[in-house]
């Protein structure tokens, strides 16, 4: 079976609401997703938590109860769903990234929180610490702060040469931007880059920054690990596409829509590796005991394609180490 159609399959069941064998099952899980049913990397995530989960032997309909809360980068749909699984009640609550966890945890203190994708719980006071997380939350982290060093560095191998990044978030959806910002700034001082902020709210802020970089020389982008990028994938691309901006981004999806060059962690690994907590506090572990744990499994990607049409010639040494180079 082609893979589209097993993707295309999996976003149906997502979208439909619980079968009959489902309301005879004891087990309930509450999976609220950031992103919207209908994006395709999403499903991939979904495909790899159902395949965690099925390993372990849990089976949607069978012994487990999954009711699935997809909200598009919506954050007052984000509150409502985050309501309505709280009040389900599931056994173990599964969420997406940082603006899931702040919601969830707004409505429960009790219910068991696994968590993916989110940027130092320690420091957004999701987690008391890495290894006793100490309340009802704990999961798995999409940065290492080595990451930064990463990006910027990838930025200077390339010519003509970057003198100065501007980091892209959400200002509203990137709730750990601050902590990131001196990391990234603290690496940047290894480069000689100067690196400055650009919060944004929609399209159209995008599109505003990126037509205010383009008008300076040497300019980079990096693109920070963000929902609403994802989101805004496709717009991010084509604008830094048009306005000729080279760009570094924090998954390989954006490198596949065109984008130049991407680091970052493999996150179908985080949501299948997720299911082994959630199969354990269904099992009846605590969670204030489960450590938070980091990324294993990193990947770079390149498209040289897309270095072409910028005019900009990607380092021998980069282009060696990447994971993927598309032509």
């Amino acid at each position: 079976m082609q893979r589209r159609t097993v993707l295309a399959g999996i976003a149906a069941t997502l979208a439909s609401g619980p079968s009959v064998a489902q309301a005879r099952v004891g087990m309930r899980l509450g999976v609220l997703m950031a992103n919207a049913a209908t994006d395709p990397v999403a499903q991939t995530y979904a495909a790899a938590l159902l395949q965690g989960l099925g390993t372990l032997g849990w089976r949607d309909g069978v012994n487990l109860r999954i009711d699935w809360r997809w909200a598009g980068g919506d954050l007052p749909l984000l509150e409502r769903y985050a309501a309505e699984l709280v009040a389900s009640p599931p056994h173990v609550l599964f969420d997406q990234a940082s603006p899931s966890v702040a919601a969830l945890r707004r409505k429960t203190s009790s219910i068991p929180i696994i968590f993916a994708m989110v940027t130092d719980p320690v420091g957004q006071g999701f987690v008391k610490s890495v290894g006793r997380p100490g309340g009802n939350a704990t999961g798995f982290s999409d940065f290492d702060p080595p990451i930064a060093a990463k990006w910027l560095a990838m930025l200077t191998q390339i010519t003509p040469p970057i003198a100065r990044t501007t980091v892209l978030y959400n200002s509203a959806t990137a709730l750990y931007a601050g902590l990131m910002m001196p990391v990234i700034e603290n690496a940047a001082s290894s480069f000689a880059l100067t690196v400055r902020p650009a919060a944004y709210r929609d399209a159209a802020e995008i599109d505003g920054v990126m037509a205010e970089l383009s008008r300076e020389a040497h300019s980079g982008l990096l693109v920070l690990t963000d929902i609403s990028a994802t989101i805004h994938l496709d717009a991010i691309v084509a604008l830094a596409a048009q306005h000729r901006l080279p760009a570094v981004y924090f998954q390989r999806s954006f490198v596949l829509a065109g984008g130049l060059m991407s680091y970052g962690i493999d996150y179908a690994d985080l949501f299948r590796r997720s299911a082994t907590y959630i199969d354990r506090v269904l099992k009846g572990a605590v969670v204030a005991d489960l450590p938070v744990q980091r990324p294993t499994k990193f990947e770079l990607v390149v498209n040289l394609k897309t270095a072409r049409t910028l005019g900009v010639t990607i380092g021998e040494v980069l282009l060696a180490s990447a994971d993927d180079v598309i032509e």
